[in-house]
């Protein structure tokens, strides 16, 4: 898949590239993200990638990030439920937004057209690439650009040529929380007010019972708590599967 792309003028800054390099270091991917040039944004970019986030930043204005078919496909497959795109891009909206001067909101999916619509005014695109391909792009409004000194150099129109897809490897750099349960309870509010310090709580589980392992709060996996130079740790003895955990 390709389009053609415009060079961008002297009103893309090198604050551009800098937020796309941030963006880069923690983006979900198999090899390393090399951010480009600034380029002029248009329908004919975002046209080439398959989905993407987008997210407001403190002082008002908003930036995104595009993505291409083999994250969405690897999020969507993925065994562990509960991680969406924006979830995972959000560490890359974060570090786009610091970079910018800015603080990112928690970030909406939105398909590329929805996200042209949604930022509402010109943009600039810094692609990311990763051994040669571009893999993902980072959408910047003029606005948030205006005042920044050093335009980055232009580049020469080329296609965006979208990496083969991969995997569930792409989301082997995606943080995910990780929780152990050694069980349950229910309470009224008057009781649930009435604790104090020393209030022992009855749990729905017996002694010597397997603790849960939860991930974004779904159960993947059961085992016995251990002891690891004075902190707890978890002795996994049970993968649970879909079945079994429903």
């Amino acid at each position: 898949m390709s389009a053609s792309i415009t060079e961008a003028p002297g009103t893309a800054t090198a604050a551009a590239v800098d937020a796309a390099t941030a963006a880069a270091g923690v983006l979900p991917s198999v090899h390393p993200l090399v951010a480009g040039e600034p380029l002029v944004g248009d329908s004919s970019v975002v046209s080439s990638f398959a989905g993407g986030a987008v997210c407001g930043v403190s002082g008002g204005g908003r930036i995104a990030i595009l993505v291409g078919a083999d994250l969405v496909d690897a999020l969507s497959s993925s065994p562990v439920a509960g991680l969406d795109l924006a979830a995972a891009v959000q560490p890359a909206l974060d570090a786009a937004a610091t970079s910018l001067g800015h603080r990112a909101e928690v970030g909406r999916q939105l398909s590329p057209a929805e996200i042209v619509a949604d930022l509402g005014e010109s943009f600039t695109v810094i692609t990311l690439a990763g051994a040669g391909e571009v893999i993902a792009a980072l959408l910047v409004p003029t606005s948030l650009l205006k005042g920044a000194a050093e335009p980055a150099p232009a580049v020469t129109a080329a296609p965006v040529a979208i990496v083969p897809r991969r995997g569930i490897e792409l989301l082997h750099g995606v943080d995910m929380e990780v929780t152990v349960e050694l069980g349950r309870t229910r309470m009224t509010v008057r009781d649930l007010l009435a604790l104090a310090p020393g209030a022992v709580l009855e749990l729905d589980r017996a002694a010597g019972s397997p603790a849960d392992l939860l991930v974004n709060g779904r159960l993947i996996a059961r085992g016995e708590v251990v002891v690891i130079d004075e902190d707890f740790g978890l002795r996994v003895t049970e993968i649970v599967d879909e079945k079994a955990a429903v």
